[in-house]
């Protein structure tokens, strides 16, 4: 039996704008200077969301990882929001857009998809693309990058998770190739078993784990949602992201495919209300497979109040299991639902940040919105 968690605590959305002058909000959410200085050099995408990049010799701002020539570190000034940017009087650069989302989907991309989601059973040909104004390879490479796929192999997919679900509701496997577009039976069941790792006649016993890309300001995550609940969250870029998709086809039986439910439709939402400061527990229901003292774990994990930090240490005293840190620290790690079940929260016995599977910076990033937030709510209390 995997654990699930469901949190129901919110508070109510606070307009920093009129409580600046309680604390300078920009300032608690930036990194030191030096470390800013360094990664806009290096334009290292790591920081992609973290801070904004605005030269004051051409009234330019930018993200820190754009590609355009680096300005001298005495005329840059550093600002967490590009709101902030804009209020300063800086324009948007056009190399970098920087009031795009991280890695947003461009309008031609978004309109594709809402074509596809309007027609799902058309089928997109190159001369049809073009028609429609999409150069085919920009469209491939595009995908490739934020999806891990071409287009066509999406959308492919796409037809076979649909395929999934109607034979979980009884289709026959005959219906369900002639309405995903095979003419072949066979042909059907060789896509079906290489996309999910089972044969259609089994995967009436399979569970469908549908996934969408989202973007946040921090870079596009991926999260992943059954019938049960969300079970993967994690940013595009993480180097484990590839190993815990096959863990979950071929250890739990996961039938992964592109799609939309209720879950993920809710992850979204609260994800942009985390970000805004509006929300500091998640509602969205949780179903995590895994050992039963990697769940214990991040039950722990999901207890630590917002805003606040702990220990490896804490945690596995708090398990009963005071010699345990370093499993605690691998159980953290394996921790699938980023942000969601607040692994970021947990620091060394020495105050360092330690490993994040995001990385450090995002890491750094969330702890400063948390405490700001907090520290806002509280200073409201009084």
């Amino acid at each position: 039996m995997c654990a699930q968690f469901s949190v129901d605590f919110a508070v109510e959305a606070v307009d920093v704008a009129h409580y600046a002058g309680l604390m300078n909000l920009q300032s608690t959410l930036l990194p030191p200077h030096a470390e800013m200085v360094r990664a806009m050099l290096e334009r290292d995408t790591a920081y992609e969301g973290v801070f904004f990049t605005a030269v004051k010799t051409t009234g330019i701002f930018c993200r820190p990882s754009c590609t355009a020539r680096k300005p001298k570190p005495e005329n840059v000034e550093f600002f967490a929001h590009a709101d902030e940017c804009l209020s300063a009087g800086y324009r948007a650069c056009l190399r970098c857009k920087p009031l795009d989302a991280a890695a947003i989907a461009p309008d031609w991309v978004q309109n594709l998809l809402k074509s596809v989601d309007a027609d799902p059973e058309q089928r997109w040909t190159d001369a049809q693309l073009l028609a429609e104004g999409i150069e085919p390879l920009k469209l491939r490479r595009w995908f490739k990058q934020h999806f891990g796929m071409t287009f066509h192999s999406w959308l492919r997919t796409r037809r076979l998770g649909m395929a999934l679900g109607g034979i979980k509701q009884g289709d026959s496997i005959d219906s369900a190739a002639f309405d995903s577009g095979y003419e072949s039976l066979s042909g059907f069941r060789d896509a079906f078993q290489k996309s999910f790792h089972i044969t259609p006649g089994r995967a009436a016993n399979s569970e469908p784990l549908l996934f969408t890309r989202l973007t946040t300001p921090l870079g596009p995550m991926i999260a992943m949602a059954e019938r049960r609940g969300l079970v993967l969250l994690e940013f595009l870029d993480r180097p484990a992201l590839t190993r815990e998709v096959e863990q979950l086809q071929r250890r739990y039986g996961y039938a992964v495919a592109p799609g939309h439910n209720g879950h993920l439709h809710q992850i979204e939402q609260e994800l942009a209300q985390y970000f805004d400061g509006q929300l500091t527990q998640f509602n969205v229901a949780l179903h995590l497979p895994g050992s039963e003292f990697s769940r214990q774990v991040w039950a722990e994990l999901a207890l630590i109040p917002y805003g606040k930090t702990t220990t490896y240490g804490a945690i596995a005293a708090r398990l009963g299991k005071p010699g345990a840190s370093r499993a605690v620290g691998l159980a953290n790690g394996q921790n699938r639902l980023s942000i969601v079940v607040p692994c970021h929260r947990v620091i060394g016995a020495d105050g360092s940040l330690t490993g994040y599977g995001g990385g450090q910076p995002r890491k750094a990033f969330l702890l400063r919105l948390e405490s700001a937030a907090d520290q806002i709510t509280r200073q409201l209390a009084f």
